[in-house]
């Protein structure tokens, strides 16, 4: 009897890692589809299960934005939680292509949340880690530089149910390209607004920054901005040429 149910077990655990069910992979270069099919395989397999943590990862990145908010003016809020927004928009990509509805927009604006913000976010954490560490307990500066790390592998599932139509591509470029305009350029109202950063302060609710920070901030999300729209489009292009 154990040995049955060892068996049903271990053909079940097999089955979240073989694709059976699963949309087939395109044909795409190494450096467009990095990750093993078998973790593409799982990632899909437990959409259910990804959804809730990325939901949960949701609430608590509002919550740790809970003292920015307090300081920005209330028409600036949609722009200010960027990783939020981000885990939010892959919860709805997955759980949308998990019940059969997928939608292209949601997708693009998934890929780009998850390539930005998973990269951006432990490029500061480490370009910036004297400033973090001493104000960030280890534990929390070492959940926040993993947990973004994720959402990158987050990006590299999508291909498997998007084809990253140039329509939607173009409104993922213009949300996050505005995101880019307020954050450190063209603020809405009162100063910039970017997730905090090491130096900066809120004083009589006005937010301080600094320089060299704000610059380089500035071009690591450009640079991802950029390279996100290629990625997307020249998914794309590489899908329409193997088909």
């Amino acid at each position: 009897m154990s040995s049955g149910s060892d068996t049903a077990a271990v053909g079940r655990l097999r089955a979240l890692f073989d694709g059976d069910g699963l949309p087939d992979p395109d044909t795409l270069p190494r450096w467009l589809a990095p990750l093993p099919g078998a973790v593409e395989n799982l990632g899909l397999s437990l959409a259910p299960a990804v959804v809730a943590t990325n939901i949960v990862g949701t609430a608590f990145g509002f919550w740790y934005y809970r003292f920015q908010f307090a300081a920005e003016p209330l028409a600036t809020w949609p722009l200010v939680p960027d990783s939020p927004v981000a885990t939010l928009f892959i919860a709805l990509s997955l759980g949308l292509w998990w019940l059969g509805r997928s939608n292209e927009v949601v997708n693009a604006l998934a890929f780009f949340g998850c390539w930005k913000l998973g990269l951006w976010t432990p490029f500061v954490l480490l370009a910036f880690a004297d400033g973090f560490l001493a104000t960030t307990a280890l534990p929390m500066y070492a959940f926040l530089l993993s947990s973004h790390l994720m959402m990158v592998v987050e990006a590299f599932v999508i291909h498997r149910y998007s084809d990253f139509p140039v329509g939607a591509v173009a409104v993922a470029v213009a949300w996050y390209g505005l995101n880019d305009l307020v954050d450190y350029f063209l603020p809405l109202a009162g100063t910039p607004h970017h997730t905090l950063l090491p130096g900066q302060r809120i004083v009589d609710g006005t937010i301080t920054h600094l320089s060299p920070t704000h610059e380089l901030a500035a071009a690591g999300a450009v640079v991802l901005t950029l390279t996100a729209t290629f990625l997307t489009l020249a998914t794309r292009v590489k899908k329409l040429e193997s088909r």
